[in-house]
């Protein structure tokens, strides 16, 4: 007989589980088969993000397959997103860089319709990950940062999504167990400050940004100050955008009209 869903609940409860009780209504809903279900059940007792046992995360309302070991994405990214759709002009080119499952990508594509998508990762599985989630709707390619893009996006991106890691390397291990034993080290190391990543992307971002294009990046509310600098230094011009409610912190740097491409 298949675990109920009093049987889920209490599993879940007395591994830890603070939301016990929905997260056992989604891995009964997920689950196809009996077995199926145990072998869900356990893994989530286990420690595994309940987006790897699932097999999907909720993100700007769509359903983003999420494999084991790829970043899961994070519901206060959605503040981000709705921030470069607020800024996108009329069918942009998109860049998604450090995309790991493709989530902000495909909800920046199922709100810009016309957008022109291209999404970047170095690590293999997220890049499978992020193709299978992207499907017809965008190219992704694998490698560091913007080495893999094509040369033609030069001075034409738009919108510059980049979820780079930012959490400094001496505080990786202080992450909860379900980050830092099941996602990928790359996707979670900043560098000694954190901002190792986000350096690199500024620094070469005014090359791809259209006249007019925005960068925007995620960090945590202690580095957007220093983050702010770093935009100014890269001769961008930067804002600071913060959600209370999804304790969410992103810098947006525009291209200044007259510089970028052949800087």
């Amino acid at each position: 007989m298949p675990p109920s869903y009093a049987h889920v609940v209490t599993a879940l409860r007395s591994a830890g589980c603070v939301f016990a009780e929905d997260e056992a209504r989604l891995i009964l809903s997920t689950a196809r088969t009996p077995v199926e279900l145990a072998a869900m059940v356990d893994r989530r007792a286990a420690g595994h993000p309940l987006e790897h046992v699932l097999g999907w995360a909720e993100f700007s309302g769509l359903r983003i397959a999420v494999e084991a070991g790829v970043f899961v994405p994070r519901r206060r990214t959605e503040f981000l997103v709705r921030q470069a759709v607020a800024l996108a002009p009329g069918s942009p080119v998109v860049v998604d860089l450090c995309c790991g499952s493709g989530a902000v990508g495909a909800a920046l594509v199922a709100a810009l319709p016309g957008a022109e998508l291209h999404a970047a990762d170095i690590d293999p599985v997220a890049v499978a990950c992020a193709r299978r989630n992207l499907g017809t709707r965008g190219l992704v390619h694998e490698g560091d940062l913007f080495a893999p893009l094509p040369r033609r996006l030069l001075g034409r991106v738009g919108v510059l999504a980049a979820n780079v890691p930012y959490v400094p390397t001496e505080e990786v291990g202080l992450l909860p167990p379900e980050a830092r034993d099941h996602e990928p080290l790359v996707a979670l190391d900043g560098g000694g400050d954190g901002l190792d990543v986000l350096r690199r992307v500024a620094a070469e971002a005014p090359r791809w940004l259209a006249a007019g294009g925005a960068l925007l990046v995620e960090t945590s509310e202690r580095q957007a100050g220093r983050a702010v600098e770093v935009f100014t230094s890269a001769g961008l011009v930067p804002r600071l955008e913060v959600s209370e409610e999804l304790h969410a912190n992103v810098v947006i740097g525009v291209r200044a009209r007259g510089g970028g491409a052949g800087m």
